[in-house]
């Protein structure tokens, strides 16, 4: 059992070593996933029916510690040292609990019931100092010895006391009750954002985070790291607005941004994909000349179907070009077609040639300029962007941040909501459906456009992975290789079908529970 030797510091308000708050999921994982010896178990709990809703958890299990993070923005929110035993800490240089030798430290794994936590006297007269009075939570079930917690709160930090209840009163000096026998050493340490932790509970999840989401933000390099993403905001006919954290706003434009643009902007990428796939051109529908080509299943522009996904990681679908259509290509003969993968910021930009224009959000979106974008082979520009929703269980799970993304509410909307990352497909679907509906020649051809394309996520390499998926995936993977407590022991397990669903200039990837996992801007 590992059980970590280097002392993490305690940064009330902050973080925990290089656990910062705000901080986003990718990066925490992809940090700890690093260091296997340190952090050798890791679950990954998360609702299957509402990933991104419902708040995310990691369980350092042989680290005592607990990691929140919200569901839609995938940030860290709450962090919990619930054995400290097996993670000593310090607070200004002063360690919280008397290291242990190995021998003890193995007993109190083992389950030995001696406590572990520093007691009240070490936090409020040695540590921590003076503070207001907290807050007493009685026990569950009133029995002769049963104990209550008392919440011991600190500005960004608090310590949680067992109590007996029979011991508790309102009127009761909580200073002295704590230092008798009545109290036990803490069992449990939360660091938050807040000025106490009952203040904090209330708004945990949607208060706005004071820390960046990269871990290098927050660090020396700042200064020499892109600004991170918070929204896509997408407006069609290939304008993509960028908002950031603390700069202005990046303007995308499809087919006009290059790749100096984008290094100058975004910064260099984090890998390069080079596209050399070519698949899905059998659905090219043979057409008469000058006529545009359709594809089964699928209401989309001729370059709709390309490279909806091909990263350095094979992670989504590669559909791809057609026999006609030119690729670029250097002196040396080899495509610079390539993909710009940029994994921190959540998406992928695919650079070639400059392609058709791309259409409005809606048929009455017209474009102010509908000349046509001249064909060069000599000059590489963005022409689709994948937006990735980092979904737990979903087969590209942490390869990527979380990118969030709306459709420009001016032009279309849902019930007077924004449709966005959050959105379930159907909601999407209906909204985006009902305005393209008068360009339908009839109803048997809106319902054949719409009809989606299934893509097996169980072929081809799996992605490796250290941690345990406690959510499950409602109708994949095999029963038999789940335990008696529900847990996918592999990610492999977790994989299933997902479906392509395709609208002018947008093509989406859905998964089971109704969630887009990635989106196609082309």
């Amino acid at each position: 059992m590992a059980t970590l030797r280097t002392p993490l510091p305690v940064n009330p308000g902050k973080g925990l070593g290089f656990m910062v708050l705000g901080a986003s999921l990718h990066d925490i994982l992809t940090r700890l996933k690093a260091q296997p010896h340190i952090y050798p178990k890791i679950d990954v709990t998360y609702s299957s029916s509402e990933p991104l809703i419902a708040p995310v958890a990691l369980a350092l299990t042989q680290n005592g510690i607990r990691l929140r993070f919200d569901g839609p923005d995938q940030r860290l929110r709450l962090i919990e040292v619930l054995n400290f035993a097996r993670v000593p800490l310090t607070y200004k240089n002063v360690d919280l609990v008397k290291p242990q030798d190995e021998n003890e430290a193995e007993s109190i794994n083992a389950g030995s019931p001696k406590p572990n936590g520093p007691a009240f006297r070490q936090v409020y007269h040695k540590l921590f100092g003076p503070t207001f009075p907290g807050e007493y939570l009685p026990p569950k079930e009133q029995l002769t010895y049963a104990a209550g917690t008392y919440v011991l709160s600190y500005p960004g930090v608090a310590f949680s006391f067992p109590l007996r209840d029979s011991a508790w009163s309102e009127k009761a000096d909580f200073v002295e009750l704590l230092s008798t026998s009545a109290a036990s050493p803490a069992n449990c340490l939360t660091i938050f954002d807040g000025s106490s932790w009952k203040e904090a509970r209330k708004d945990l999840y949607t208060r706005p985070c004071p820390h960046p989401r990269s871990l290098a933000l927050g660090g020396r390099g700042r200064d020499n790291s892109p600004d991170e993403i918070e929204f896509v905001k997408i407006c069609g006919h290939g304008h993509i607005e960028m908002l950031r954290r603390s700069s202005p706003s990046f303007h995308l434009i499809l087919s006009e941004t290059t790749t100096q643009d984008l290094v100058a902007e975004l910064g260099p990428p984090d890998a390069i994909y080079r596209k050399n796939d070519r698949r899905l051109s059998i659905h090219k529908a043979r057409t008469r000349s000058g006529e545009q080509p359709q594809y089964a299943g699928l209401l989309v522009q001729p370059d709709g179907l390309s490279d909806t996904d091909r990263s350095s990681v094979n992670t989504t679908t590669d559909e791809s070009d057609f026999e006609d259509a030119p690729l670029a290509v250097s002196s040396s003969g080899i495509s610079t077609e390539c993909f710009y993968n940029y994994f921190y910021h959540g998406f992928d930009i695919f650079v070639s040639c400059p392609s058709s224009l791309s259409p409005g959000l809606v048929p009455s979106d017209t474009a102010e300029d509908k000349s046509p974008i001249p064909a060069s082979t000599d000059r590489l520009v963005a022409t689709k962007l994948l937006l990735h929703a980092n979904i737990p269980g979903s087969y590209p799970f942490n390869r990527y941040r979380r990118s969030r993304w709306f459709l420009d509410p001016e032009k279309i909307w849902a019930d007077e909501t924004t449709l966005n990352s959050e959105s379930h497909f159907a909601v999407i679907s209906a909204a985006l459906q009902g305005a393209w509906r008068d360009t339908y020649t009839n109803e048997e051809q809106a319902k054949s456009l719409q009809r989606a394309m299934v893509l097996n996520r169980g072929w081809g390499d799996s992605p490796g992975s250290s941690c345990e998926l406690l959510g499950g995936w409602e109708e994949s993977g095999d029963a038999s290789k789940r335990d008696t407590e529900g847990r996918v022991s592999d990610t492999t397990s977790a994989l299933g079908n997902t479906e392509l669903f395709g609208f002018p200039g947008l093509l989406f990837e859905v998964l089971k529970n109704d969630a887009v996992s990635c989106l196609t801007v082309y």
